[in-house]
């Protein structure tokens, strides 16, 4: 991994970010000065490069250089389909998560680093799935998650997912036990225990982590609170977690009214809204980002905007598991910020934003001639800025600027452009919508060089790809069959609560979004 404290990056063009118009800011012909880790100096080579021709250089003039992305919703490496768990909507899927082998939280986070990193991603906000066993198990799985992005050289934000209800469906663990028989619900029993955590411990081990890791890694780690959802969180945890996470001016990241069946609970459970009960707890802030947010209503978004609040679109999410697509276009209209998160992976089962960018793009053209639509620039700042924002590094990276941290993506311009892109073409459109992972050159983080020709520079990706299959290919043990046979005999059992609890759902097209219900 290559770190000279003090070195040059040339690119044919710079994207550095939008302007206050939304256009995005572009130098030709510049180069960077990188100083300890942060950009001291952006403008012409022979500027920069007066009186530091001794510093080693990176780069050239057939380079794109542009903030490196941020993923600003992702849980973990092994996807679901990797695990032998096929799509379905998202109620039907979750519980089958069970069923996914593990290798090991180091050796996880690992494998998405290297996918992210190879495809431009230097910074991710990590949402644990959640905390089991003791607090000295918390600890040792938090720490193998940020030891392994270490590790790579990736910058975080963490946070682990906080439930102490209705684990199982939407409603109560104890009614959806109580219909199992004897023998899987002790099975269940154990394995639903997290949710009985008093949420002052939490908080406590949420206090100690920050402490502690500002200590180890200051810059690198930003350690945030994930209250799971509503129908997943008590009010009076709600109001705990966000009190403790504004005393340590942490951020928030909320999964929300994913589905249609979320925002149903809410409704039949509070008599308003998803978004209107959270604003009547006084959860809502400029400290919290809501991932999915795809079955807001028009009254939702105005109440987010007031607020402050930003939105993590995870557009594949929403596709491949049926879920609904955000209203990202009346976001936008309301200055809402938008960031771009993967979530488990994307359309394409790997974690690779250069491709989420474009289905993003793709997804919210609508069909009027004359409707405001994100261009490519809008897009970009989505997966750099305010992505950085709300995983907590907003003042910091996201734009590149004298004085941001050294977070860079350098992209062989040939490769974006081959055989031939006008020179009409906005650089930022080129990029958006030609840029692929073959076209990553170099990835800087922190002024540290982690991606070099395309491949990671710090670990032996080769030796943990055929560690990872190596263990994923061993026969199953005796633990992994019984919890399959337990999992699968349930999932009748979770299909009729859903079935009680969503009696009018019937099949019908998809919407673009559920705005008609505004």
């Amino acid at each position: 991994m290559t770190h000279p404290s003090d070195f040059l990056i040339e690119a044919g063009v710079v994207l550095c970010g939008l302007d206050g118009a939304g256009r995005m800011q572009l130098r030709h012909d510049a180069m960077i000065r990188v100083h300890e880790g942060r950009i001291a100096h952006i403008g012409a080579p022979e500027a920069v490069a007066f009186g530091n021709g001794h510093l080693p250089r990176f780069g050239g003039p057939g380079m794109i250089a542009m903030p490196g992305l941020v993923n600003a919703h992702h849980h973990f490496g092994i996807t679901p389909l990797m695990g032998g768990v096929p799509f379905a909507p998202l109620e039907l899927w979750l519980p089958r998560f069970r069923l996914i082998r593990q290798i090991g939280p180091r050796l996880d986070t690992l494998y998405s680093a290297i996918e992210m990193l190879e495809s431009g991603t230097t910074t991710v906000h990590h949402i644990h799935s959640g905390l089991a066993g003791s607090p000295e198990d918390w600890k040792a799985g938090a720490d193998a998650v940020l030891g392994a992005y270490g590790e790579t050289g990736m910058r975080a934000g963490f946070s682990f997912m906080i439930r102490d209800r209705n684990v199982l469906s939407y409603d109560p663990d104890e009614d959806v036990l109580a219909a199992l028989p004897a023998e899987m619900a002790e099975w269940w029993r154990p394995r639903l225990s997290a949710a009985a955590t008093p949420i002052g411990d939490y908080m406590d081990f949420f206090r100690r982590m920050q402490a502690d890791w500002a200590a180890k890694a200051p810059g690198m780690v930003r350690m945030h609170l994930a209250p799971a959802n509503l129908h997943w969180c008590s009010d009076g945890a709600l109001q705990e977690i966000v009190s403790t996470a504004r005393a340590a001016g942490a951020n928030l990241h909320m999964h929300l009214v994913e589905t249609e069946r979320q925002a149903a609970f809410a409704q039949r459970t509070f008599g308003c809204s998803a978004v209107e009960h959270l604003h009547r707890l006084g959860c809502l802030g400029p400290e919290l980002t809501l991932g999915h947010g795809n079955w807001t209503s028009r009254g939702d978004l105005d109440l987010l905007a007031d607020c402050g609040c930003m939105i993590c679109h995870n557009a594949s999410s929403g596709l491949r598991l049926g879920s609904g697509i955000a209203p990202v276009n009346e976001m936008r209209r309301r200055g809402i910020p938008v960031a771009l998160g993967i979530d488990q992976s994307n359309i394409a089962d790997d974690r690779d934003m250069l491709l989420e960018m474009k289905l993003a793009w793709a997804l919210h053209r609508e069909t009027g001639l004359w409707n405001d639509r994100p261009d490519a620039a809008a897009v970009i700042a989505m997966a750099t800025e305010h992505g950085a924002r709300s995983a907590g590094f907003g003042t910091e990276v996201g734009r590149l600027e004298p004085g941001r941290r050294a977070d860079i993506l350098l992209l062989d311009r040939a490769r974006v452009e081959r055989p031939f892109v006008s020179p009409h073409t906005p650089v930022a459109e080129t990029v958006l919508h030609r840029a692929a992972r073959d076209a990553v050159d170099s990835v800087f983080v922190e002024g540290r060089r982690v991606v070099e020709g395309g491949r990671v520079t710090s670990i032996d990706r080769g030796a943990v790809l055929a560690e990872i299959g190596d263990r994923l290919a061993a026969p199953e043990t005796a633990g992994e069959t019984e919890a399959r046979r337990m999992v699968e005999a349930t999932m009748p059992v979770l299909a009729g609560f859903q079935r009680r609890s969503s009696p009018h759902e019937a099949h019908r097209p998809y919407r673009y979004n559920a705005m008609d219900h505004g």
